[in-house]
């Protein structure tokens, strides 16, 4: 009978090498200070590459990288990906995390302000899950692709939560999540019998520390909507994107995993 693996050794990521676009950012950077703890080597990146590089530098463990990467410009996808293999040798995961869309008002939102946030929000996450399954594909070994969508992908938002503010819940961006939750359930059913598994990560209120700061009123409204009563802590995003990306979740695909403190629930 085989030996059942520990906890330890199904969450443990040595050996693997995961990227994590948009890296840099509130979100992202909690995720991959989690895969870097966990083992992994980490390709991190954002559009500036100073940026990554000194983001790469802070991350536990040795051997990361930060690259300049604006996934807007679709075209230099399948050149990333190969400049990544050129100095790793692998990939095993990837984190679709970053984004560059425009947050307009419903009643100003321009086929542009759509155009932009679908062809950064999911063109982009396609090609470069697609670049990564092929890689894998080719190596004949299991991998895990995580997209992150949002809790607005599901639901709406609630109109008098953001009356009266400068921030909004922009519909390009509804529209772009909705898409990434069921882009991810196709993706992960045309490539089950290759072993890749793909799932989506769709965070509620997360507002960074200066939102929080900067608009009180609006932070405290949104507690309301939460059966929690507070807002989501990135670290608190960190179990989740180990979970999925080892093999402490090689029995989970085409799921798409709220972390919204109850939001969803009522």
């Amino acid at each position: 009978m085989p030996t059942e693996p520990t906890i330890h050794q199904l969450f443990d990521l040595t050996g693997k090498v995961a990227i994590v676009t948009g890296a840099a950012g509130w979100l992202g950077s909690a995720m991959s200070r989690a895969l870097a703890e966990a083992g992994a080597t980490l390709v991190v990146t954002s559009r500036e590459a100073s940026r990554a590089e000194a983001f790469a530098a802070t991350l536990p463990g040795t051997g990361h990288i930060g690259i300049g990467f604006d996934q807007a410009e679709t075209e230099t996808i399948p050149a990333f990906v190969q400049s990544v293999l050129a100095r790793v040798g692998q990939i095993d995961v990837l984190v679709n995390n970053a984004y560059g869309g425009t947050a307009p008002d419903i009643a100003t939102a321009t086929a542009e302000d759509f155009d932009r946030a679908y062809h950064t929000g999911v063109t982009a996450y396609f090609l470069l899950a697609r670049a990564v399954a092929d890689h894998l594909r080719s190596r004949g070994v299991p991998g895990s692709i995580i997209n992150i969508a949002s809790m607005y992908g599901v639901v709406a938002s609630y109109p008098d939560a953001y009356e009266g503010l400068p921030v909004n819940s922009p519909p390009n961006y509804h529209g772009l999540k909705g898409g990434i939750v069921h882009l991810t359930r196709h993706l992960a059913v045309y490539w089950a019998n290759e072993r890749i598994r793909v799932n989506s990560i769709a965070p509620g209120p997360f507002p960074t520390d200066k939102t929080q700061a900067a608009h009180p009123a609006f932070i405290k409204r949104l507690d309301a909507k939460v059966p929690l009563g507070r807002m989501g802590r990135p670290e608190e995003l960190k179990g989740l994107v180990v979970l999925l990306a080892s093999d402490a979740g090689s029995y989970i695909t085409g799921q798409n995993i709220l972390v919204d403190g109850g939001w969803t629930a009522w």
